[in-house]
């Protein structure tokens, strides 16, 4: 695993190396890249019977796109990534489309949790900054999802909270330690 990683990081410094100094026309194709790696990480989904909202594996793709590509480019993605979905491209989990939708405020809460942990590891590359970034991100990501659910559903912040949050926070706690795995390898190659 460790040398596959390692091969990864080689490969992702040479990338990133060419990707600092592309202009804006390629920087926005990389974003799209993201935005289409967040689509089809919406495809690896799981419903549960007893939340509207399934696990899926964008939150993994979400996080490693804030840390790999910084605070701008990232949200950027995400962003193409909820305009796609909201336009009528079917890319959200389940291959549908639409923004009146249980998961809404968490496809919202991806863009800030992109710019969140971008933010934080563009100023501080340590193990740590990641950590935090993405416990943040996730905190943020989860608040916009019960807030979605709570005006959605019309339903109290408790439920919401025990049907939005609760079931994922495994999930995404797997989801996050893999992400800064990926992420602080690329980091520490590029750095180097």
């Amino acid at each position: 695993m460790e040398k596959a990683l390692e091969q990864w990081g080689k490969l992702w410094e040479e990338f990133y190396n060419k990707f600092t100094s592309l202009t804006t026309i390629h920087r926005i194709a990389i974003a799209v890249l993201f935005t289409v790696l967040t689509a089809l990480s919406a495809q690896i989904y799981l419903p549960l019977p007893f939340t509207p909202v399934p696990i899926t594996g964008q939150v993994f793709t979400v996080l490693l796109c804030g840390i790999l590509l910084g605070k701008n480019i990232g949200a950027l993605s995400q962003i193409m990534y909820f305009t796609g979905g909201a336009i009528g491209i079917n890319w959200f989990s389940a291959t549908s489309a639409g923004i009146i939708r249980p998961t809404t405020g968490y496809i919202v809460g991806f863009i800030l949790a992109a710019y969140i942990v971008g933010l934080i590891t563009e100023k501080n590359r340590t193990r740590i900054s990641i950590i935090y970034g993405m416990l943040a991100s996730i905190a943020v990501l989860h608040l916009c999802g019960i807030l979605w659910l709570i005006c959605l559903l019309r339903i109290s912040f408790y439920k919401a909270f025990l049907i939005g949050t609760v079931p994922f926070i495994p999930f995404d706690i797997i989801k996050a330690y893999f992400a800064g795995i990926i992420g602080n390898s690329m980091l520490k190659r590029k750095s180097r």
